[in-house]
């Protein structure tokens, strides 16, 4: 990730810029941007294609540097995630911005409204969404979603109660929906 950071010693246009930094979490090492609008992305550092999604972002948004450094945004996050490991946070108000195709922003819309401490199965987001055929469309929205924790794609569930696909690992899937007292019956007795 180093060789994408570029170190700038004057204030570039900020427009262009995309800030980063690292973040210590319970789970792992996190990676997040921000710009002046919002976030822009918050992952697990050890996720498939992190480098490619950051390039993805930078040609998106036509960033022409990307810094480590402070932002307030990116402060607002880190304060946020600890508060929410602690279990006294369970709602996320850090700006987000949000990319994809509208319907990938409704699937992240509607998974921002799952509240804190339950689970939706994809089948009922789906109906939520108006169209119970979009199934696999939902599941790849949800796959595709790239603000970890914050749109909480880990509280989607298998119709059956299994944890299925979660970018950042089926561990940490279940040890999100154990902090939040959310892990379904079924997978109690896999602890």
């Amino acid at each position: 990730m180093e060789d994408l950071i570029t170190e700038w010693n004057t204030q570039p246009n900020l427009n262009t810029v995309i800030y980063v930094t690292s973040v210590e979490t319970p789970l792992g090492i996190m990676w997040a941007g921000a710009r002046a609008e919002g976030i822009l992305f918050v992952e697990f550092f050890d996720r498939i294609h992190l480098q490619k999604e950051l390039q993805k972002l930078g040609k998106l948004f036509d960033a022409k540097y990307i810094l480590e450094e402070n932002h307030p945004h990116l402060k607002q996050l880190k304060e946020e995630l600890i508060f929410y490991f602690q279990q006294s946070l369970t709602e996320f108000k850090v700006p987000l911005v949000l990319t994809g195709t509208d319907f990938q922003k409704k699937v992240y819309q509607s998974l921002r409204e799952i509240p804190y401490g339950k689970t939706v199965t994809y089948k009922e987001q789906s109906i939520k969404l108006g169209n119970l055929k979009a199934i696999r469309a939902v599941a790849t929205a949800n796959g595709k979603n790239n603000h970890a924790i914050v749109i909480p794609c880990h509280r989607i569930i298998g119709s059956d109660g299994s944890l299925t696909g979660y970018a950042g690992g089926l561990w940490r899937k279940k040890e999100l929906l154990k902090l939040e007292n959310a892990l379904p019956q079924n997978q109690l007795t896999l602890l």
